[in-house]
């Protein structure tokens, strides 16, 4: 008969053979998944998710092209910024050709000068009008949100006075009143009618963040209301806000091509697309490229935008994965 001791000895010496010790490879491999789904977050799977998604490569590519454009146009044109008084009337309304890609212009103006030119405006308007969006309507939704009770009621209220004016309508108005008009003052008065829709997104993400768990535990360690909000709320709130203003700027670049193309926008001598367009819209018949070059540079612009930011809202939405 088999000695019991002897089979205990072996079951025992088997056993902790087939057991990772505390200091060996798989405890390391163990520890090393651990520290890597901890390190994971939603922005790091977004920024991922991005760089595999083609639709915001190409919107990406768009967006650098055009803000270089705008930045730096005398690097696609001649050198010399756009002259009216180089614009000579025996040009007037010549087809594209070889040495002119984009024609000229009612006034003998070389349509590719001013269209290149005419960017800057436009992504001025987007990018200046979005950013006073985001700040304005970002801080009061967070302070509404994160407040409650009586502050956020009369947040809530006042925003809503300015929710009821619609864009353009309300553009208009206070475009008319102004007189003349550039991107600068177009992008004021599109951020005082814009920052609503920001107010209410940042709200609402606040108030689905700030009774979750890490929230009550920082408030229990006896962090203080500044830090919860900006290391705690703020990060966690701030995505869907970021995937509206990236689809929004689009749309301000449209508003200020409509506010210019009905006289009350950017006015000569500066340069806009929609001023191109109003330029061009009793001509179309007989010469199109007039308008059809400043149209589509619109109306590339304003994909681009969208573009990137229907990718980063698919990014960042954790229901689409």
């Amino acid at each position: 008969m088999r000695d019991t001791t002897t089979v205990g000895d072996e079951l025992t010496s088997t056993q902790t053979a087939g057991t990772p010790s505390a200091g060996g490879p798989a405890a390391k491999t163990g520890k090393g998944k651990e520290k890597k789904a901890r390190e994971a977050s939603l922005w790091s799977d977004a920024v991922s998710d991005l760089r595999r998604n083609p639709i915001f490569l190409i919107g990406a590519v768009l967006v650098v092209l055009l803000v270089l454009v705008s930045a730096v146009p005398q690097w696609f044109t001649s050198g010399s910024p756009f002259d009216a008084g180089a614009c000579k009337l025996q040009d007037t309304l010549k087809k594209p050709s070889a040495d002119h890609w984009f024609g000229f212009d009612v006034q003998g103006c070389d349509v590719y000068t001013r269209t290149v030119w005419a960017a800057r405006n436009s992504i001025i308007v987007g990018v200046v009008t979005t950013t006073l969006v985001l700040l304005v309507g970002g801080v009061l939704g967070l302070i509404a949100g994160w407040a409650g009770g009586f502050v956020d009621s009369v947040l809530s209220r006042f925003t809503e006075i300015f929710f009821a004016i619609p864009l353009l309508l309300g553009g208009m108005l206070i475009m008319s009143g102004l007189g003349q008009g550039n991107a600068w003052t177009v992008s004021v008065v599109l951020a005082t009618l814009g920052w609503p829709q920001i107010f209410r997104i940042m709200r609402s993400s606040v108030l689905q963040n700030k009774n979750n768990d890490y929230v009550v535990a920082a408030r229990a360690l006896g962090a203080g209301t500044l830090r919860i909000t900006t290391r705690h709320i703020l990060p966690n709130a701030v995505a869907p806000v970021i995937v509206v203003g990236a689809i929004s700027l689009g749309v301000y670049i449209s508003a200020e091509a409509a506010l210019s193309f009905l006289g009350i926008g950017v006015q000569p001598p500066e340069i806009s697309w929609g001023l191109m367009v109003s330029d061009a819209k009793d001509r179309w018949l007989t010469a199109p490229h007039v308008l059809l070059f400043p149209a589509a540079a619109l109306s590339i612009t304003v994909l681009a935008f969208i573009m990137v930011g229907d990718a980063v809202r698919d990014a960042l939405d954790p229901k689409l994965r």
